[in-house]
């Protein structure tokens, strides 16, 4: 995706690659990148609080959610952290939440991104749910927001699922814990290819504006290539290079 878009500009000394890291390595790595000719990277699990931990400043995006995904290096060898997650989930969806009711599915770090970015953007009954109550209670609590224990979906005018469910290409929709007709607009945070997961077929049988991960993704990394290179991102050539 991003290297599809340093081509499309004429960035032609840019280069994105994957660089596995053990955790007992990260901070020490990290530090070492901007001498290695590093402009920034992105964080996936299981390096988000890391990688939040280790920058010498934050967004309020980054501390609000609790973790970081974007990480930018100065000149001066200085790290800076960021979470384009929550930015990325907002530029997917059709609408401005201003005044949405919304509820998210999960309390992991996905929902705690989702969940701060709906509230900050002024959504209006912000509400976690999980199986295991306690923890959307926990998270709830944190962000100033609700924890609900049955699921209306009706009630809502967006639901998110920041859940496990529909990575396993096993999953299917008896196994969501929505039930019913969907609301206006649904979004999975989760992506398999562009195989279609339970929560997009919900949607998709429910004639609901459904938003898959994919396009989250390609929102996210967007976010990232702007920061990086100060550029406008090709939007169109991204989610191409994701779609095939």
């Amino acid at each position: 995706m991003h290297n599809a878009a340093y081509e499309a500009l004429g960035l032609t000394d840019w280069r994105y690659g994957k660089l596995p890291v053990q955790p007992e390595l990260f901070a020490e790595t990290v530090r070492a990148l901007p001498a290695s000719g590093y402009r920034g990277a992105n964080v996936t699990i299981p390096h988000k609080l890391a990688a939040l931990a280790v920058a010498d400043s934050a967004t309020a995006a980054a501390r609000g959610a609790g973790a970081a995904n974007t990480l930018t290096f100065g000149d001066d060898g200085g790290i800076a952290a960021d979470n384009t997650d929550a930015g990325g989930f907002l530029d997917s969806l059709p609408a401005d939440v201003d005044g949405a009711r919304a509820l998210v599915l999960g309390a992991g770090g996905a929902a705690r991104a989702v969940a701060w970015a709906l509230r900050e953007a002024g959504a209006i009954g912000v509400a976690i749910w999980n199986r295991t109550p306690e923890k959307a209670v926990v998270l709830a609590s944190e962000l100033g927001v609700d924890a609900v224990e049955r699921i209306l979906p009706q009630a809502y005018d967006i639901v998110v699922n920041a859940t496990a469910i529909g990575l396993d290409p096993a999953d299917t929709i008896a196994d969501l814990p929505v039930r019913g007709d969907p609301p206006g607009t649904v979004v999975d945070m989760v992506y398999r290819g562009n195989d279609v997961t339970p929560m997009m077929l919900w949607a998709q049988e429910g004639r609901a504006n459904a938003i898959d991960g994919l396009e989250v993704l390609v929102r996210q990394g967007a976010r990232s290539f702007a920061i990086w290179t100060g550029m406008d991102p090709p939007l169109d050539v991204m989610r191409a290079a994701v779609r095939t």
